[in-house]
């Protein structure tokens, strides 16, 4: 082999490497890009996922506040009328001890 062939497969050999230098260190920069990517993707994800649970946390709060105060006028309203009709019943009950009481 003539000395100009070996130089010319040396210098083969060492594009080679330097290509595959070349390519794994692309490899890793593209890796490490597509990491932050993925981790900016996380973080915005995570973000729009707590605003969104805050907003569903204060609908069910305000529903839960209306379906309370539903629930206190609905509560209000059967004891006015438990309490009227305990009253008339007291006075239909005081007659009548009254009245028996009298016919003794």
């Amino acid at each position: 082999m003539s000395l100009d062939m070996i130089k010319k497969i040396k210098a083969a050999e060492e594009e080679g490497r330097e290509a595959v230098i070349a390519a794994r260190e692309k490899a890793r920069k593209t890796v490490d890009n597509a990491e932050e990517e993925g981790a900016q993707a996380l973080a915005l994800a995570h973000s729009r996922a707590e605003t969104e649970i805050a907003e569903l946390m204060r609908e069910c709060d305000q529903q839960a506040a209306e379906i309370a105060h539903e629930l206190v006028a609905t509560t209000a309203n059967r004891q006015a009328m438990l309490r009227a009709r305990g009253e008339v019943r007291i006075e239909k009950a005081a007659s009548l001890i009254v009245e028996r009481i009298m016919d003794f």
